[in-house]
């Protein structure tokens, strides 16, 4: 099964950006390094749910850690930490570890059931753009699709047209979620109302589907999601956010290098949680594994 190399896609583009400083190449030739063998040692892990859990979030730690503050932070330019954003270097890491992880703990139930982990496009809608006075190829069907950070989904193709026997036909190709994840670092209102309104289109399109959203810092005061299409949303490092007050003193490579201690405490101090990823494993168990009528019969309920 091929695993999406998001992360290190987008640090093989930053080794080749003509932007990257000088001084700067050296690290990101030790980061790609760094990636690899992180990338191997998570492939390679074997045992039950939790050691595997366990293993892989002190491996994520150590290694998001070396990329935000050695790679990034402590930089003696400025070009990596104020273009993070474009760069996408650290936020990339969450969605190359979670089809990592979902892999290493579901392995046969994968192939068993032919399905696909990692970033992908998936079907949130389907309209037909076609009039009576206007015979628009196959219906005119249009498919209505959007990015996910992670999905568990299946292939799916659509074929549409007017006439039985499929002439003047269209063929779709798209996929199907069936759990669904947006990745953020820092949830904000305007994230979570964003986040809100695309688990409610895809739900409309997928009534079986969940839709989870994940992030590692929150920063907005915590509104329920029950009023919205969100299954659950789950804070990784059970923290907020580092204070703007603090923030403004990492303008300049002198001031990070001043700070980088706190830094390095406050991240160390609020690291990703393993029991966060394991409830985030427990949602994929109970749609990946078979129930048994006997099962349901025991329990006297489904």
């Amino acid at each position: 099964m091929n695993i999406t190399t998001t992360h290190g896609d987008k640090l093989n583009a930053l080794l080749s950006n003509n932007k990257l400083p000088t001084s700067d190449k050296v690290k990101v030739k030790e980061a790609i390094d760094k990636y690899n063998i992180w990338r191997n040692t998570i492939l390679q892990i074997k045992g039950d749910i939790n050691t595997i859990i366990s293993n892989s979030v002190e491996l994520l730690n150590n290694y998001k850690n070396y990329i935000e503050v050695d790679l990034i932070f402590a930089s003696s330019e400025d070009f990596l930490y104020r273009q993070k954003g474009q760069l996408k270097i650290d936020n990339t890491i969450l969605e190359e570890f979670l089809p990592l992880l979902v892999s290493c703990v579901f392995r046969e139930k994968i192939k068993e059931k032919n399905i696909m982990l990692g970033p992908t496009s998936c079907i949130s809608g389907i309209l037909f753009d076609s009039t009576l006075s206007l015979e628009s190829m196959g219906g005119g069907i249009v498919l209505k699709q959007k990015d996910q950070d992670f999905a568990i989904s299946r292939r799916v193709f659509l074929k549409s047209s007017h006439y039985p026997s499929f002439e003047k036909s269209i063929v779709k190709e798209t996929n199907i979620a069936y759990l669904a994840c947006e990745c953020k670092t820092n949830l904000d209102k305007t994230m979570f109302q964003e986040a809100s309104a695309t688990a409610l289109d895809l739900k409309s399109t997928v009534p079986s589907a969940k839709y989870i959203l994940l992030c590692e810092w929150l920063d907005m005061t915590p509104i329920s999601s029950s009023t919205t299409a969100i299954d659950e949303i789950i804070i990784l490092r059970k923290a907020k956010r580092i204070g703007a007050s603090e923030r403004q003193y990492y303008s300049s490579s002198s001031e990070r290098i001043a700070k980088i201690n706190t830094y390095r405490e406050f991240l160390n101090s609020h690291p990703f949680a393993k029991d966060t990823f394991l409830r985030f494993i427990e949602h994929i168990a109970n749609m990946i594994n078979d129930i048994e009528e006997d099962e349901i019969l025991h329990k006297g309920y489904f």
